[in-house]
């Protein structure tokens, strides 16, 4: 009877752990962790609850979102109890009613995103999910250390027409990027033509420049060269007619074109597409010419020798 007595009155509480105390069926005490005397017949241990992170896994549930589509949510979460007497008698099982209430949240939370924003957004919907818990928790004596979105997947068939829906986008941005190139080339080669038109007519108006200024510097040195033969022939012939000393000039004039004529039948008889030679009327005219006028100049020449001597 003792041995019993004493069993019954020492408690000895785990690192980790208290004790909630009733006494005759009403909340007397919580203990700590170590040695603990109890009164026997009176006080028993009620509760026997953990203080350390409790993991709780989150069940899969369907949800639906803002745009109607059916997705598949599962969730894990660790909690950690702060009040003991709390955790006791503020709800029936606390650890249902978290995985309750996380659900409840996720449904309504995800409830308010489109598909595609649900599926990116978990750090926002985890935001969310504790905002959402932070009052309840507390009244059961609880604190919501963190959750963890584990799974986001859409039903079979969305992800079907999920799949549709990427390669229709992937052949589109394909088509897309195709078109872009095809058009980048076709504006290369036309920037191609449009350069090489442009080397053309400039390498053109250069040709063009430089032969009309070529064309111009021998029309230059031509009319040059015609003026020097003018005054070359004007002064032969000015003095030729001082050294016969016409009165005219006449004599100087009839030698010098008698002289040319001769010259240019001369260049005519030597020519390989004559076959036959027609000695024109006036040739022994114009041989009499440059005759009478070399004789005349010779005997001008005598007479100045003499008058000079």
């Amino acid at each position: 009877m003792l041995y019993i007595t004493l069993a019954t009155t020492i408690c000895i509480v785990p690192q980790g752990q208290q004790l909630i105390i009733e006494r005759l069926g009403k909340y007397k005490t919580t203990l700590g962790a170590g040695l603990n005397i109890l009164t026997p017949f009176v006080d028993r241990v009620a509760y026997r609850l953990s203080t350390k992170d409790q993991i709780l896994n989150v069940p899969s549930q369907d949800v639906i979102t803002k745009d109607n589509a059916l997705v598949k949510v599962n969730a894990i979460c660790f909690i950690k109890i702060i009040d003991t007497q709390k955790a006791a008698y503020g709800v029936e099982n606390y650890e249902q009613a978290t995985i309750s209430l996380v659900m409840t949240s996720l449904r309504a939370t995800i409830g308010k995103m489109d598909l595609d924003e649900s599926l990116s957004s978990r750090d926002v919907i985890k935001a969310e999910l504790i905002k959402a818990m932070a009052d309840q928790m507390t009244d059961w004596g609880l604190v919501l250390r963190s959750i963890e979105i584990q799974d986001i997947s859409p039903s079979e068939s969305m992800q079907v027409a999920m799949e549709q829906q990427a390669a229709a986008e992937r052949h589109r941005k394909a088509a897309e990027t195709q078109a872009a190139g095809n058009k980048q080339a076709a504006v290369l080669e036309a920037e191609g033509i449009r350069q090489s038109t442009i080397l053309k007519a400039e390498g053109i108006k250069q040709s063009t420049i430089l032969k009309a200024e070529a064309e111009q510097e021998a029309a230059v040195r031509q009319a040059a060269a015609a003026v020097s033969l003018a005054e070359g022939t004007k002064r032969s012939n000015e003095l030729l007619a001082e050294g016969i000393k016409a009165v005219d000039g006449q004599s100087a004039l009839n030698y010098q074109l008698s002289k040319q004529y001769i010259e240019a039948l001369a260049l005519l008889f030597k020519s390989e597409s004559n076959k036959v030679l027609i000695m024109p009327p006036e040739l022994s005219q114009s041989m009499g010419n440059l005759i009478n006028s070399s004789f005349v100049l010779g005997a001008t020449n005598e007479l100045d020798k003499k008058d000079k001597s």
